[in-house]
């Protein structure tokens, strides 16, 4: 007999990946609305120099910008990263239901944690081909500067100008082979973190996955938060740079490999964790929101 019931509850019949989108989509909107003040500082301290830490990142951006610049290039990540978790919390569903198969399990019986692992990694790879544009648009806009001298009027410009810079692939697309690391590494960390917590818990009370309550569930998707960000920051150090790089003579960093390379012998280990401490913060309330209306649209889908 299997442990109890670990995932977010699974919603039942042919419907089930049209519900999975869509409770990911709500999920993604929160996540977005909760994150992006901690983003933008977070972006700041891993592509400048110009701040002693994450409270003077914060009050010189207000200072100069204003509370709203804590929203910059917002509307991008609003539409888009609702997708990305779309298309995570689908793409983890099917592929638990997919090993769920191999192993000649019932549904809701519990995985190994290596598959739970490469599920969530499955999860990060699909959500690439969305996530690494919309990424790179949202970073330009965060990092751009201010006033008078704005590289770029919204979304709509930032993507024109890019491509005609490289192209789709070279401009739009750029830090793609990173981003796919950062992903696959993060959500399988994200979600194995989740699963195991969930389940211990389930475990431990006695209970199904239904009944456990809703605080926990936020407790543990923001604590999978911090496991997803602890596994995967250096990447993301490496995106972030390569995304705000220069184009043609102003282009610091040749490849994936060249940035690494320099991010050492600039600054050392340390250089690979510019950002963790609002990355960390960031991530406790983001995540818990992500679960927590995930789970919270699923029961009222089912």
């Amino acid at each position: 007999m299997g442990a109890p019931v670990v995932e977010i509850d699974p919603p039942k019949g042919r419907s089930q990946a049209a519900k999975d989108l869509f409770s990911g989509a709500a999920g993604g909107v929160a996540q977005v609305l909760i994150g992006q003040p901690f983003d933008i500082v977070k972006v700041r301290l891993q592509t400048t120099t110009q701040y002693s830490g994450a409270l003077d990142a914060a009050r010189s951006i207000y200072a100069r910008e204003g509370a709203l610049a804590f929203y910059k290039g917002t509307l991008t990540p609003l539409v888009g990263i609702g997708a990305c978790v779309s298309v995570q919390f689908a793409a983890f569903h099917a592929a638990r239901r997919w090993f769920e198969q191999r192993n000649g399990t019932r549904p809701g019986e519990r995985l190994a944690y290596s598959q739970y692992y490469a599920a969530g990694a499955f999860a990060g790879i699909a959500n690439t081909v969305l996530s690494s544009p919309i990424e790179h648009i949202r970073i330009r806009l965060q990092s751009q500067p201010h006033g008078a001298g704005r590289l770029y009027a919204g979304p709509v410009d930032c993507v024109r100008k890019l491509v005609a810079h490289r192209g789709v692939l070279g401009g739009l697309y750029r830090g793609t082979a990173v981003t796919l690391l950062r992903e696959a590494t993060a959500y399988g960390a994200w979600f194995t973190a989740f699963e195991w917590m969930m389940n211990a818990d389930a475990r431990r009370a006695g209970v199904d996955r239904k009944d456990v309550p809703g605080w926990k569930v936020a407790m543990y998707g923001g604590l999978a938060g911090e496991f997803l960000w602890l596994a995967s920051y250096p990447f993301d150090v490496v995106k972030s740079k390569m995304q705000t790089d220069g184009f043609g003579a102003d282009q610091k960093f040749r490849s994936m490999r060249h940035c690494f390379a320099a991010t050492w012998k600039a600054d050392g280990p340390a250089g690979f964790w510019k950002g963790i401490g609002p990355t960390l913060l960031r991530a406790m309330p983001v995540s818990a929101g992500t679960f927590a209306v995930v789970e919270m649209t699923m029961r009222a889908l089912s």
